[in-house]
C-alpha cells in the first residue's frame, strides 16, 4: 500500500476508509469553495460527517462522492457537502465584554451622534457566520434594549451563514430553553417566547426581535455574494480561524471595505488582524474601527 493509498490511523471502524489521496482532494474542494482549511488532522471528522451522504446516495467510497459532487449538475450536493463540514459552536452573547462594549461605549456614542445631528438615527448589523442564530438575536436585544421601538431609530440585522441547515435554525428563532441561561434576565423576560404544549421546554425569539432579522445564505469565499454595506456593525467571530491564509485576509479587507466609517469590526477571541494591511485601528480586544472614523471614547 502506497502513503497516497494509507487509510489515515483515525479513520472510524465501520465507516468506508477516506485515504489520503481523498483527503486532499476534499481539503483543495472545501477551501476552493468556502476558504476553509481542513488540516490532516480533521480526517477523522470529514469521514464521520460525509459517511451519512454516502449511505444516503448509495456510494460505497469517499472518491465516488467527491466524483459526484464535482459533477455538473450536482451542486446542490455540494451545497449539503458543505453544511455537514461546516461547525455550529455558539451560544447567547458568546464574548459578553464585546455587548458590554456596545451598552456602555457604542451606543452612547451613537446616540450623541445623532442628537448632535451627525449621523442617521439608523443602524445596521451583519453578523456573518451566524451559525444557529444565538449572536444576531443576542445583537438583536441590545439594539432594542439600547433603541427602543418609538424611539425613532430604524434598526437592520443581517445574519447569514454558509450552512442552509444553520440559516433555516435561525429563521425558526427556536431553542431549547437550557440555551437561555447566558441571556441577562431582564432581556430574556422583554424579548423572548416561552413554548407551552407541544413547545415546552423550548423558547423562541419573540416578534420584535424576528422584525428586525433578515436572514439568508452567504458564502464568506464568494465575495459577490455578500450583502452591500455599509454596515454599523460587523461580526465575524470564531469563523476566520477555519480559512487559509489568502482567504483570511480576502474576507477581512471586504468587510472593513463595507464599514460606515464611524462602524466596528468584531473578530473573535481567537483572531485578531495582526499582520494583515489594513487601514483600521483596534479599539477593544479583537474590536476595529476604520482609522478615519475614530471614536470619541
Amino acid at each position: 500500500m502506497t502513503d497516497a493509498t494509507r487509510p489515515p490511523a483515525s479513520t472510524p471502524i465501520g465507516l468506508p476508509v477516506l485515504t489520503a489521496r481523498e483527503l486532499v482532494l476534499f481539503q483543495t474542494l472545501v477551501e476552493r469553495e468556502a476558504g476553509i482549511h481542513l488540516s490532516a488532522a480533521k480526517d477523522a471528522l470529514v469521514a464521520n460527517r460525509l459517511s451519512r451522504r454516502l449511505r444516503e446516495l448509495g456510494l460505497a467510497s469517499f472518491g465516488a462522492y467527491y466524483a459526484y459532487v464535482t459533477e455538473r449538475g450536482h451542486e446542490a450536493e455540494k451545497v449539503r457537502m458543505l453544511d455537514s463540514l461546516c461547525t455550529h459552536e455558539t451560544s447567547f452573547f458568546r464574548e459578553p465584554q464585546h455587548f458590554e462594549l456596545l451598552r456602555e461605549r457604542v451606543f452612547p456614542e451613537w446616540r450623541a451622534q445623532a442628537n448632535a445631528g451627525r449621523r442617521a438615527r439608523n443602524v445596521r448589523v451583519w453578523s456573518a457566520a451566524c451559525s444557529t442564530g444565538e449572536e444576531p438575536y443576542s445583537i438583536a436585544m441590545c439594539l432594542l434594549d439600547a433603541f427602543p421601538r418609538g424611539s425613532g431609530w430604524g434598526l437592520e440585522v443581517l445574519a447569514t451563514d454558509l450552512s442552509t441547515w444553520a440559516t433555516e435554525r435561525t429563521q425558526q428563532g427556536l431553542w431549547s430553553l437550557d440555551r437561555a441561561s447566558t441571556i441577562p434576565q431582564p432581556l430574556l423576560r422583554e424579548f423572548m417566547l416561552k413554548g407551552v404544549r407541544s413547545q415546552e421546554g423550548m423558547m423562541k425569539a419573540g416578534p420584535d426581535l424576528r422584525s428586525l432579522l433578515r436572514v439568508s445564505r452567504v458564502n464568506l469565499n464568494a465575495p459577490g455574494e455578500w450583502p452591500a454595506g455599509p454596515f454599523d456593525l460587523i461580526f465575524c467571530r470564531n469563523v476566520l480561524i477555519y480559512f487559509g491564509e489568502e482567504a483570511r485576509n480576502r474576507v477581512i479587507h471586504g468587510m472593513v471595505r463595507r464599514l460606515a466609517p464611524s462602524g466596528y469590526l468584531f473578530l473573535g477571541h481567537a483572531e485578531s488582524l495582526i499582520g494583515v494591511d489594513v487601514d483600521v485601528r483596534s479599539v477593544s480586544a479583537n474590536v476595529y474601527t476604520p482609522r478615519t472614523g475614530t471614536p470619541s471614547w
